[in-house]
């Protein structure tokens, strides 16, 4: 599985960007599918998440501001950003989850979200 993101850039607070991240190779229905991001000096962490039956979860930080959606046909997720705030500035990776039949994690490289004050 390769992942290929886009959508990053530079972006005012409170604009609302979207970020795509289209997935070739076999996708399982059981694959969960997200985003992921990362500043400097810190831990990588979960932004959101989404299985193929469309079920969500989002960090707290999050919450309410973005939305994740995914395309089970293209193998295409979304992540549409709202309100943006300078503190959600980082790389943006998005990520494929799988556990069965073995467990792995696919990576895509990041994307830079800048939110400027």
């Amino acid at each position: 599985v390769q992942l290929q993101a886009s959508g990053g850039g530079l972006v005012q607070a409170g604009g609302s960007p979207r970020l795509s991240c289209a997935a070739s190779g076999r996708i399982f229905s059981s694959d969960v599918m997200g985003w992921y991001r990362q500043t400097p000096g810190k831990q990588r962490e979960l932004a959101a998440t989404i299985t193929s039956a469309g079920i969500t979860n989002y960090v707290d930080s999050v919450k309410g501001r973005f939305t994740i959606s995914r395309d089970n046909a293209k193998n295409i997720i979304y992540l549409q950003m709202n309100t943006l705030k300078p503190e959600d500035t980082a790389v943006y990776s998005c990520n494929v989850k799988r556990t069965l039949p073995t467990r792995i994690d696919y990576w895509g490289q990041g994307t830079l979200v800048t939110v400027s004050s």
